[in-house]
Parts: C-alpha cells; structure tokens; sequence
C-alpha cells in the first residue's frame, strides 16, 4: 500500500481507526450477491464480525439457515459464519447503525433508455441516513459513473437527521469491486483495492479498514478516480471484445477461423492481449459500464463515438448469433419456427451459476419469438429465475442424453462450461451452432458445427 498521511489526530475517527486496527470494528456488507459474499469471506477471514444487509428476505432466510444461494461460497462456509457468529443476516435496514463500517454492493443497472439507474445507490443512502451515527464509515462499491459518491450519495447522506457533517462525524469513500466469478485465482482478498475518498481522514480510514483484509491497497487522490478507474477498466474489455466480435462477422463471410486468428496473434509475446468473441456480452458490468461513461460525456457536451460504436456491436451479436442459425437452419431446409432448439449455458460465463446479463437471455428471447421449440440445459442454474430484463417462461434444465440430443434440430452453445460432455453432443446432436470454440477438440462430426 502507498503511504497516506496520517489525518485523524482525535475524535470519532481516531476511535474508528483503533477499533479497525483492532479488528474489533463491526463490518457491515450492503447487498449480498456476487460481491457482498466475497467481501464477507474477506473480512470474516480476517477475524472481523461482519453484518450482512440485503431487502431480500429470501436471501437473508438462506443464509441464516447456513445456505449458499452462490455456488463459489459453499454452504459449509456460510454455516461456519453463522455458528461461529462471524455474520449476522439480516433485511432489517433500521439497524445499519449497528456496523462501524458500511460497505454498499447493490446493483447499478440501465433503465429503458440506457440511462444509468442509481435508484439502490439512493435508496440504500436514505436507509444509512435515517440512522447514521458518528464514528461510521460508509464506502460505494458499486460500480458507477465518475462524481456517484460525491454529487448523488453524499447529498443523501448530508440530510441525516442527527445533523452529522461529513469527515468529522462520519465517513465516505469508494473503492471499485473486482470479482472475477468462477476465477479460483482470483478471490476478494487476493485482488488490489483501488481506494478514494471524498476528504482525507475518509481516505485514511478506508485504506486501513480494507489493508486489514485485502492483499494490497491503492490509495487514489479523490473518489473520482476510483470510480474512474473501474469505468475504464470494464470500458477496455468492452471495446477489445467489440473489435474481436466485429473481425469475427468479417472473417466468417471469408471463411477465416477467427479463434485460430486470435491464438495465432497470441503467440506475440508483446503488444497484444487476446479478446475471444461471443454471442454478446454479459455479466454486470462491461454491458453496463460503457452506457454510464458514454452518458457522463453527453452532460458535459461530448459524444464518446468509439464506446458507443463498441456497445453497438456488441448489442447486435445475439441478432447475428440468430441470424446465422437461420441461414444454417435454412440450408438444411428447416425454418426456426417450429425447430427443436436447445441452447447449451444460460450463466453469461463458463463455470459460473451467475446469469446477470447473460446474452443467452436474450438468445432465448428471440427464438421463442421466432416460434422455436425451446429447451435449455445449464449444470449450475438447475432453473431459470426471475429477470428484471427478460421476459421467459418457467424452464428447468434439461439432461443431455443421446436420445434428447437427437431429438434436437439444433443445439445452440451459449456458454462453453466444462461440465458438458462435448463429445457426446457431437456424437448424438443432428447440428451444433458454437459460438464459443468449445468444439475445436472434439475429433469428428465437424461437419455437423457451424460457428457464428
């Protein structure tokens, strides 16, 4: 960690400072999904109490009966927490005031228009502020655009009842999360933490709470350039795929592999990153993130042409993915409509039960728009769930037998897991359309994949 200078010489922050330097802070986690249970872990590791908030009961019932609902944080792991006292769950958001720290992991979606929507951001701040008390520390997680913590939460935060003033009563920074789900190289504790804060003493307290837990901290000169920097991070990634999915579309009309272009371009040992194409983006944060930068540079009079162009392209690879199924389908003399279709992943990454996103949603979507006869099979989403986005019927994943496989026109591949058998769906499905490149070792039946 960079050396911070010491602001807090007594008060409330000095008390908070020494309860976290004791490890004796209370460390409360807002949102219990993908990111609040990897903090948890974090933290709990390092021998602190944590409290979990969440608005959904459902999810806070599970873990205070010690169940995972996230298939990288075991059940065995919850129920350790809560028999060891090392988490307290709970939906009741009076008692925020209960935790010396509030670190906030709610979502930060688009609305209709591709706006971004603080709505949970704002929410979760007046839940803080009907209770804020001095001595707290109170850290956005949730990724964001650039001024969040200071022009939108702060402002919430300031109305507290109670009068409290901001760096000498209570708190505030931000600190971008970095998961990686179904990435075992990658935990919570083990990826730098980029932390700003919105005074100095917020900063300082911040950078000691998370080094406690954390492998490595990197102090930033304000809360800007942390938000900053996790926009450009997801911003990066979204533009590399777009430009990878583009020379996809342009290589498939020349008949080029483009996977064989990527790992042959990856043998430059400088200069180049590869980037893999797919049948869109998912996840929550690179389809979302480039909108909030791109809507950012429009108040302040800009037009981010590039990002835009990046999310373009990325948007219209589920409208491709179809297109190219009906153009295979058509050779063989079978329209969509009508054709059994299974499609193989709704997790919007390999390994994963995360379908936040998940460009198979919107697969799934059009099919049954087109009148296919949908399935769908997944090892780590047994059932598809509610979605705020996407409209589908009740579906359960279905077994991938030789008999269900032949019965199939075609079996679409959305999300290359391991867990599928590959050979198998060769040997048994009439047709196979990847989009990831998760047949090129299987030997034999190439006749029979088509790639889009």
């Amino acid at each position: 960690m960079q050396r911070v200078v010491s602001e807090i010489q007594s008060g409330v922050a000095a008390e908070l400072n020494q309860k976290i330097g004791s490890r004796t802070a209370k460390v409360g986690i807002i949102g219990l999904g993908y990111v609040g249970l990897p903090l948890i872990s974090a933290f709990t590791k390092a021998g602190y109490q944590c409290i979990g908030y969440d608005v959904d009961p459902v999810k806070v019932q599970s873990l205070q009966a010690g169940r995972s609902y996230i298939k990288h944080i075991s059940s065995e792991t919850v129920a350790g927490w809560i028999s060891g006292k090392q988490l307290i769950p709970t939906a009741d958001m009076t008692r925020l005031n209960e935790a010396d720290a509030l670190l906030i992991c709610v979502p930060t979606p688009l609305n209709a228009s591709r706006d971004p929507d603080l709505i949970y951001i704002e929410e979760t701040a007046r839940s803080i502020a009907a209770v804020l008390r001095p001595g707290q520390l109170v850290v956005l997680e949730s990724t964001t655009y650039p001024t969040t913590t200071r022009d939108v939460m702060l402002p919430i935060l300031e109305k507290n009842p109670a009068g409290l003033k901001s760096g000498t009563d209570y708190f505030v920074a931000y600190s971008p999360e970095r998961e990686d789900p179904g990435n075992p190289d990658y935990t919570a504790a083990g990826i730098p933490k980029v932390v700003g804060g919105v005074d100095a003493i917020s900063l300082e307290l911040a950078c000691a709470l998370y080094s406690q837990a954390i492998v490595k901290i990197i102090p930033v000169a304000s809360a800007e350039i942390a938000e900053a920097c996790k926009i450009l991070e997801n911003t990066y990634r979204c533009v590399n795929i777009a430009l990878v999915n583009e020379l996809k579309m342009l290589f498939d009309r020349m008949g080029i592999d483009v996977w064989d272009v990527v790992n042959a371009a990856s043998t430059k040992p400088f200069g180049f990153q590869a980037f893999y194409p797919g049948p869109g983006l998912g996840g929550h944060c690179i389809p979302i993130d480039p909108f909030y930068l791109s809507w950012l540079a429009r108040r302040q009079g800009m037009t981010t042409r590039f990002i835009e162009l990046a999310g373009e392209i990325n948007t219209r690879m589920p409208h491709y993915v179809i297109d190219r199924l009906g153009e295979f389908l058509n050779e063989k003399g079978k329209p969509i409509k009508g054709s059994s279709i299974c499609l193989l992943g709704m997790a919007y990454k390999k390994d994963v039960d995360d379908a936040r996103e998940s460009p198979a949603f919107e697969l799934a979507e059009m099919l049954l728009k087109r009148g296919a006869k949908l399935t769908y099979s997944d090892p780590h989403i047994p059932e598809l769930r509610a979605s705020r986005s996407h409209s589908l019927p009740a579906m359960k994943s279905v077994a991938l037998t030789p008999e269900f496989l032949e019965s199939q026109d075609c079996v679409l591949i959305a999300t290359n897991h391991t867990a599928f058998d590959y050979e198998l769906i060769v040997r048994h499905a009439p047709m196979i359309l990847d989009t990831r490149n998760a047949t090129s070792k299987v030997s034999g039946g190439h006749e029979k994949i088509y790639k889009a």
